[in-house]
């Protein structure tokens, strides 16, 4: 978040009783926020980081406890298409780097319930477990996806 109108965006969203005590969570005072909301100063970029975490620790609750994201990503039953991005090896030796891996695509169907209760009580291994099963119907490529950079969901 670099810009005012992400800032002032944030600082909106957190405007509740939860958003304010997602603040107090992240080491933010009433009397601070007070001075940011009517403009008398600006957070620092450590405080910036803050709201970042508060607004999107209460946007993953608001998500979650609405139900709205399990809905959005079963789809009906139909699943999401996700999109898998390969480990950077840009820094990885010659030697020691796996053969160019290609970014791929698969439809996701039936997991999204539990992955995203997984995600929400932050169980790493139950995440794990559904990331296996994901990667398993990628057959002879499946090792290789067992680490990435970063998934992608056609949402």
């Amino acid at each position: 978040m670099t810009s005012k109108r992400g800032l002032n965006a944030r600082l909106r969203y957190l405007d509740s009783p939860a958003g304010r005590q997602a603040l107090r969570d992240q080491g933010v005072t009433a009397r601070t926020l007070r001075s940011w909301m009517k403009g008398r100063s600006t957070p620092t970029p450590a405080n910036r980081e803050r709201i970042d975490r508060a607004y999107w620790g209460r946007r993953r609750e608001n998500l979650i406890r609405s139900g709205w994201l399990k809905r959005h990503l079963d789809n009906d039953g139909r699943g999401r298409r996700m999109e898998i991005y390969p480990v950077d090896q840009s820094h990885v030796p010659a030697e020691r780097a796996r053969p160019t891996l290609q970014q791929r695509s698969v439809n996701v169907r039936y997991i999204w319930g539990d992955l995203v209760d997984a995600w929400a009580s932050q169980d790493a291994d139950t995440v794990d477990e559904i990331w296996d099963d994901v990667i398993s119907d990628l057959d002879s490529d499946y090792g290789a996806y067992a680490y990435v950079t970063s998934i992608g969901i056609g949402a």
